[in-house]
């Protein structure tokens, strides 16, 4: 499993600026980052993984890479793979797919086979964004800007479609 030192040295070999947190308490999964770093749900990163089950062929797991304040409906990303459902991975498929503890993997250092959407509602700023590093006790802050140079992925539209207007008949002139 990945951890924050893995993370960490591919930073340093990188040369890219960042920070290890030491967390005042252990989190089970990044949804606990807001409350356990003090910072906004709109500047911490998660990865959420699907299982998404095309018609024909086998299951295809995913890694959605979005804020905690927009987190990915499965309905869109089944939207996306033209599929009626995706799901969220159960634990041992997060484990075998990320490499790193379910609820806790990082947007850095997945593994190059899996699929990787990312939303493109993150923007690159000068702020630090928070993110999980697979361990319980650390998360890792760096630039928007730094984070989003280094994700691999497609970038794609995460919004849930707008409700659209009924419909309405209209008598034609004469």
């Amino acid at each position: 499993m990945k951890d924050a030192l893995a993370i960490h040295r591919w930073l340093l070999a990188h040369q890219i600026h960042h920070e290890i947190v030491r967390l005042p308490r252990p989190m089970t999964g990044a949804d606990e980052l807001p409350e356990t770093i003090p910072t906004a749900p709109a500047r911490c990163v998660t990865v959420t993984v699907f299982e998404v089950a095309p018609r024909v062929g086998r299951e295809l797991v995913v890694a959605v890479v979005s804020t905690l304040d927009r987190p990915p409906q499965p309905g869109v990303i089944g939207g996306l793979f033209g599929v009626r459902q995706a799901r969220h991975a159960p634990a041992h498929v997060v484990n075998t797919a990320t490499d790193y503890a379910a609820g806790l993997v990082s947007p850095l250092l997945l593994p190059r086979e899996l699929p990787v959407l990312i939303d493109n509602r993150l923007r690159p700023d000068p702020d630090p964004m928070f993110t999980a590093t697979g361990d319980r006790h650390t998360a890792l802050a760096l630039r928007a800007f730094d984070l989003l140079a280094l994700l691999t992925g497609k970038t794609v539209d995460l919004r849930v479609p707008g409700h659209r207007a009924p419909l309405e008949a209209v008598a034609p002139r004469h």
